[in-house]
């Protein structure tokens, strides 16, 4: 179901002379579901120690088995996310060890696949940074261009009104489109590392993402 809202602002009618036109400044809205038809999931590897060579080693074994694990899996693409290795220092500030942290991201239009890759990848020490839910690219243009027509005529629509209530004709003077709405984050499933050979995270639903397009503008009022 489609919802449509309009806002009128009426900017006064700008007298700058005479023979000056008269201007009215609208807005309008229009929102439209779309469905959340991809999936975007971030894993990564974090450890902590005292010599930063041998937690690049770990954290790149892990790194590596879990790409493995992905590229093994139909429908699904991944590259790599963030990296960081940084101090943790002590209370004289000296520094008393080194963390390390890589990620990788995961999108598929296949939930079922992405939902049971992460139980997978989260049984080989892979932790679950973030889940999120949109509509795909393709998804998103058609919506968006719906909801875009509907807000269109919706503006146009407010202008007839107000031209007719005064008797005039109208023009588009200026006009803007503008659109929101978008990814939906899922609740995240994280485990202890002492858990991990249990980790399974929760079934992942589409659901829908509202999308909303807004029109602005200003049209002048003719005789």
């Amino acid at each position: 179901m489609k919802a449509i809202k309009t806002v009128i602002f009426l900017s006064g009618l700008l007298a700058l002379g005479a023979q000056a036109a008269t201007t009215v400044d609208l807005a309008a809205e229009a929102a439209r579901p779309a469905v959340n038809d991809q999936v975007r999931a971030v894993v990564y590897s974090e450890v902590q120690g005292n010599n930063p060579a041998d937690l690049a080693r770990r954290v790149n074994q892990e790194i590596a088995g879990g790409l493995q694990l992905i590229r093994g899996k139909a429908g699904v693409t991944v590259k790599s996310g963030n990296q960081s290795t940084y101090p943790v220092y002590g209370r004289d500030q000296k520094i008393e060890s080194w963390r390390m942290r890589s990620e990788l991201v995961i999108e598929s239009r296949d939930l079922g696949a992405v939902s049971e890759l992460l139980g997978e990848l989260q049984q080989r020490r892979l932790a679950v940074a973030q889940v999120s839910q949109m509509p795909s690219p393709e998804t998103r243009r058609q919506v968006e261009d719906e909801a875009t027509r509907d807000a269109i005529k919706a503006f146009q629509s407010r202008a007839e009104v107000i031209a007719g209530a005064l008797g005039k004709k109208w023009k588009i003077k200026q006009l803007s489109v503008s659109q929101q709405g978008g990814a939906m984050p899922m609740p995240v499933f994280r485990a202890a590392k002492v858990m991990m050979a249990e980790a399974m995270p929760a079934p992942l639903e589409a659901g829908e993402s509202l999308l909303t397009t807004s029109v602005s503008g200003q049209i002048e009022l003719l005789d």
